[in-house]
Protein backbone atom coordinates (compact mmCIF):
# COMPACT_ATOMS: atom_id res chain seq x y z
CA UNK A 1 0.00 0.00 0.00
CA UNK A 2 0.82 3.62 -0.64
CA UNK A 3 -0.03 7.19 0.91
CA UNK A 4 -0.05 10.48 -0.27
CA UNK A 5 3.04 11.54 2.04
CA UNK A 6 3.50 16.00 1.78
CA UNK A 7 6.80 15.58 3.45
CA UNK A 8 8.57 14.27 6.46
CA UNK A 9 10.62 16.31 9.36
CA UNK A 10 13.66 14.21 10.92
CA UNK A 11 14.08 15.97 14.61
CA UNK A 12 10.30 17.62 15.80
CA UNK A 13 10.62 18.48 18.99
CA UNK A 14 6.78 19.69 19.75
CA UNK A 15 4.79 16.85 18.24
CA UNK A 16 4.78 14.63 21.05
CA UNK A 17 6.59 13.45 23.87
CA UNK A 18 10.66 13.15 22.57
CA UNK A 19 12.48 14.19 19.76
CA UNK A 20 9.61 12.79 17.07
CA UNK A 21 9.85 11.52 13.19
CA UNK A 22 7.37 13.74 11.64
CA UNK A 23 5.07 12.74 8.44
CA UNK A 24 3.30 15.02 7.40
CA UNK A 25 0.13 13.34 5.31
CA UNK A 26 -1.74 14.78 2.39
CA UNK A 27 -5.45 15.36 2.53
CA UNK A 28 -7.76 17.15 4.88
CA UNK A 29 -11.75 18.11 5.47
CA UNK A 30 -11.49 21.21 7.35
CA UNK A 31 -10.52 24.80 6.37
CA UNK A 32 -9.39 26.42 9.25
CA UNK A 33 -8.58 30.54 8.86
CA UNK A 34 -5.45 30.23 10.37
CA UNK A 35 -4.47 27.02 8.90
CA UNK A 36 -0.09 27.03 8.37
CA UNK A 37 -0.28 23.79 5.92
CA UNK A 38 -3.40 24.70 3.43
CA UNK A 39 -0.82 23.09 0.67
CA UNK A 40 -1.51 19.82 2.96
CA UNK A 41 -5.53 20.16 1.97
CA UNK A 42 -5.78 18.22 -1.20
CA UNK A 43 -4.83 14.78 -2.71
CA UNK A 44 -3.30 14.95 -6.58
CA UNK A 45 -3.84 11.31 -7.49
CA UNK A 46 -2.05 12.33 -10.72
CA UNK A 47 1.48 12.82 -8.30
CA UNK A 48 2.78 10.18 -7.79
CA UNK A 49 6.13 12.07 -6.69
CA UNK A 50 4.52 12.21 -2.91
CA UNK A 51 3.46 8.24 -3.23
CA UNK A 52 5.40 6.41 -0.31
CA UNK A 53 5.35 2.96 1.00
CA UNK A 54 4.88 1.85 4.86
CA UNK A 55 9.04 0.32 3.88
CA UNK A 56 10.19 3.57 3.55
CA UNK A 57 8.99 5.69 5.84
CA UNK A 58 10.34 3.18 7.97
CA UNK A 59 13.59 3.36 6.55
CA UNK A 60 14.09 6.67 6.57
CA UNK A 61 12.80 6.55 10.05
CA UNK A 62 15.66 3.94 10.70
CA UNK A 63 18.20 5.78 9.26
CA UNK A 64 17.81 8.41 12.56
CA UNK A 65 16.55 6.75 15.38
CA UNK A 66 19.40 6.85 17.02
CA UNK A 67 18.89 10.68 17.51
CA UNK A 68 15.11 10.33 18.44
CA UNK A 69 15.54 10.09 22.05
CA UNK A 70 12.40 9.06 23.97
CA UNK A 71 10.81 9.80 20.51
CA UNK A 72 9.04 7.94 17.80
CA UNK A 73 6.80 8.77 15.36
CA UNK A 74 3.93 11.22 14.65
CA UNK A 75 1.29 11.52 11.81
CA UNK A 76 0.37 14.82 11.35
CA UNK A 77 -0.89 16.52 7.69
CA UNK A 78 -3.38 18.00 6.36
CA UNK A 79 -5.21 15.26 8.34
CA UNK A 80 -3.54 11.47 8.70
CA UNK A 81 -7.50 10.01 9.23
CA UNK A 82 -8.21 10.76 5.28
CA UNK A 83 -5.64 7.60 4.69
CA UNK A 84 -6.97 5.86 7.63
CA UNK A 85 -5.96 2.02 5.89
CA UNK A 86 -2.31 3.45 5.04
CA UNK A 87 -2.44 4.85 8.50
CA UNK A 88 -2.88 2.04 10.50
CA UNK A 89 -1.09 -0.07 8.19
CA UNK A 90 1.89 2.07 9.26
CA UNK A 91 1.59 2.22 12.53
CA UNK A 92 0.89 -1.50 12.87
CA UNK A 93 4.19 -2.31 11.32
CA UNK A 94 5.94 0.64 13.54
CA UNK A 95 4.41 -1.18 16.77
CA UNK A 96 5.83 -4.17 15.60
CA UNK A 97 9.22 -2.59 15.80
CA UNK A 98 8.69 -0.78 19.28
CA UNK A 99 8.20 2.43 17.81
CA UNK A 100 6.26 4.85 19.71
CA UNK A 101 3.64 6.35 17.91
CA UNK A 102 1.25 9.34 18.09
CA UNK A 103 -1.67 10.52 16.00
CA UNK A 104 -1.90 14.20 15.76
CA UNK A 105 -5.49 14.96 14.76
CA UNK A 106 -8.59 17.75 14.54
CA UNK A 107 -10.49 14.47 15.11
CA UNK A 108 -13.26 15.47 12.12
CA UNK A 109 -13.43 11.97 10.66
CA UNK A 110 -14.61 10.06 13.71
CA UNK A 111 -18.00 8.45 13.32
CA UNK A 112 -19.38 5.40 15.70
CA UNK A 113 -20.01 3.77 12.25
CA UNK A 114 -16.17 3.33 11.97
CA UNK A 115 -15.49 2.27 15.43
CA UNK A 116 -14.16 -1.32 14.07
CA UNK A 117 -11.37 0.98 12.45
CA UNK A 118 -10.71 3.02 14.85
CA UNK A 119 -10.19 0.37 17.55
CA UNK A 120 -8.00 -1.44 14.86
CA UNK A 121 -5.78 1.92 14.87
CA UNK A 122 -5.73 2.76 18.75
CA UNK A 123 -4.53 -0.80 19.04
CA UNK A 124 -1.46 0.64 17.74
CA UNK A 125 -1.54 4.05 18.57
CA UNK A 126 0.41 5.40 22.05
CA UNK A 127 -1.21 9.02 21.66
CA UNK A 128 -2.97 11.00 20.32
CA UNK A 129 -3.07 15.31 20.10
CA UNK A 130 -6.55 16.22 19.45
CA UNK A 131 -7.14 19.80 18.14
CA UNK A 132 -9.97 21.45 20.23
CA UNK A 133 -10.68 24.39 18.27
CA UNK A 134 -13.85 25.85 19.57
CA UNK A 135 -16.88 24.60 21.70
CA UNK A 136 -19.43 26.44 20.28
CA UNK A 137 -20.78 24.90 17.14
CA UNK A 138 -21.65 27.63 15.11
CA UNK A 139 -17.78 29.66 15.73
CA UNK A 140 -16.51 26.14 14.62
CA UNK A 141 -18.09 25.54 11.36
CA UNK A 142 -17.25 29.47 10.68
CA UNK A 143 -13.80 28.86 11.61
CA UNK A 144 -13.09 25.35 9.87
CA UNK A 145 -16.43 25.29 7.84
CA UNK A 146 -17.56 22.32 9.52
CA UNK A 147 -18.97 21.20 12.55
CA UNK A 148 -17.09 19.75 15.71
CA UNK A 149 -19.82 17.03 16.63
CA UNK A 150 -17.27 14.45 15.79
CA UNK A 151 -14.24 15.94 17.26
CA UNK A 152 -16.16 15.89 20.52
CA UNK A 153 -17.27 12.22 19.95
CA UNK A 154 -13.91 11.69 19.21
CA UNK A 155 -12.70 12.67 22.49
CA UNK A 156 -15.18 10.68 24.70
CA UNK A 157 -13.82 7.62 22.73
CA UNK A 158 -10.26 8.17 23.65
CA UNK A 159 -11.60 8.81 27.41
CA UNK A 160 -13.97 6.21 27.95
CA UNK A 161 -11.29 3.37 26.22
CA UNK A 162 -8.02 4.84 28.08
CA UNK A 163 -6.08 6.10 25.18
CA UNK A 164 -3.74 8.86 26.34
CA UNK A 165 -4.58 12.39 24.54
CA UNK A 166 -3.27 15.76 25.10
CA UNK A 167 -5.49 18.55 24.04
CA UNK A 168 -4.25 21.24 22.10
CA UNK A 169 -5.92 24.78 21.19
CA UNK A 170 -4.60 27.73 18.78
CA UNK A 171 -5.43 30.94 20.75
CA UNK A 172 -5.94 33.70 17.95
CA UNK A 173 -6.78 36.78 19.38
CA UNK A 174 -10.24 38.28 18.38
CA UNK A 175 -11.29 34.95 17.45
CA UNK A 176 -10.58 31.74 19.35
CA UNK A 177 -10.02 33.72 22.56
CA UNK A 178 -14.07 34.14 23.90
CA UNK A 179 -14.32 33.53 27.80
CA UNK A 180 -17.38 31.63 27.20
CA UNK A 181 -15.87 29.13 24.68
CA UNK A 182 -12.51 29.03 26.88
CA UNK A 183 -15.14 27.80 30.07
CA UNK A 184 -17.26 25.46 27.90
CA UNK A 185 -13.85 24.21 26.94
CA UNK A 186 -12.34 23.64 30.38
CA UNK A 187 -16.03 21.98 31.63
CA UNK A 188 -15.52 19.69 28.19
CA UNK A 189 -11.72 18.85 29.80
CA UNK A 190 -12.98 18.02 33.46
CA UNK A 191 -15.43 14.96 31.52
CA UNK A 192 -12.03 13.26 30.13
CA UNK A 193 -10.60 10.92 31.84
CA UNK A 194 -6.83 10.36 29.99
CA UNK A 195 -5.71 13.90 28.92
CA UNK A 196 -2.55 14.23 29.83
CA UNK A 197 -1.69 17.34 28.57
CA UNK A 198 -3.33 20.63 27.57
CA UNK A 199 -1.66 23.19 25.52
CA UNK A 200 -2.17 26.56 24.32
CA UNK A 201 -0.83 26.97 20.77
CA UNK A 202 -0.56 31.06 20.19
CA UNK A 203 -1.70 31.73 16.86
CA UNK A 204 1.50 33.19 14.60
CA UNK A 205 1.02 33.47 10.45
CA UNK A 206 4.42 32.16 9.46
CA UNK A 207 2.34 30.07 7.08
CA UNK A 208 0.90 32.99 4.75
CA UNK A 209 3.31 32.44 2.20
CA UNK A 210 1.55 29.28 1.40
CA UNK A 211 -1.66 30.95 1.27
CA UNK A 212 -0.18 33.84 -0.98
CA UNK A 213 1.84 31.38 -2.96
CA UNK A 214 -1.62 28.62 -3.58
CA UNK A 215 -3.50 32.01 -4.84
CA UNK A 216 -5.89 31.67 -1.60
CA UNK A 217 -7.48 34.95 0.37
CA UNK A 218 -6.05 34.79 4.00
CA UNK A 219 -8.82 36.27 6.11
CA UNK A 220 -6.86 36.80 9.35
CA UNK A 221 -3.83 38.70 7.89
CA UNK A 222 -2.99 41.69 9.89
CA UNK A 223 -3.99 39.94 13.00
CA UNK A 224 -1.79 39.95 16.03
CA UNK A 225 0.01 36.99 17.79
CA UNK A 226 -1.30 36.89 21.40
CA UNK A 227 0.61 38.56 24.07
CA UNK A 228 2.15 37.01 26.94
CA UNK A 229 -0.80 38.03 28.91
CA UNK A 230 -3.50 36.91 26.56
CA UNK A 231 -1.64 33.58 26.75
CA UNK A 232 -1.42 33.53 30.36
CA UNK A 233 -5.59 34.12 30.96
CA UNK A 234 -6.32 31.70 28.48
CA UNK A 235 -4.36 28.93 30.35
CA UNK A 236 -5.53 30.16 33.43
CA UNK A 237 -9.72 29.16 32.31
CA UNK A 238 -8.40 26.31 30.86
CA UNK A 239 -7.16 25.28 34.52
CA UNK A 240 -3.00 25.00 32.81
CA UNK A 241 -0.64 25.32 35.66
CA UNK A 242 3.30 25.92 34.28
Amino acid sequence: MEGHIHSTESFGTVDGPGIRFVIFFQGCPMRCLYCHNPDTWTIDNQNQENLRTVESLLKEYDGIKEFLHDGGITATGGEPLVQMEFLTELFEAAKKKGINTCLDTSGILFRQERRPEFDRLMAVTDLVMLDFKEMDGVRHKELTGVANDNILDLARYLSDTGKDMWIRHVLVPGLTDQEDDLKAMRGMLDELKTVKKVEILPYHSLGLFKWQNLGIPYTLEGVPAPTKEEVERAEKLLGIVR
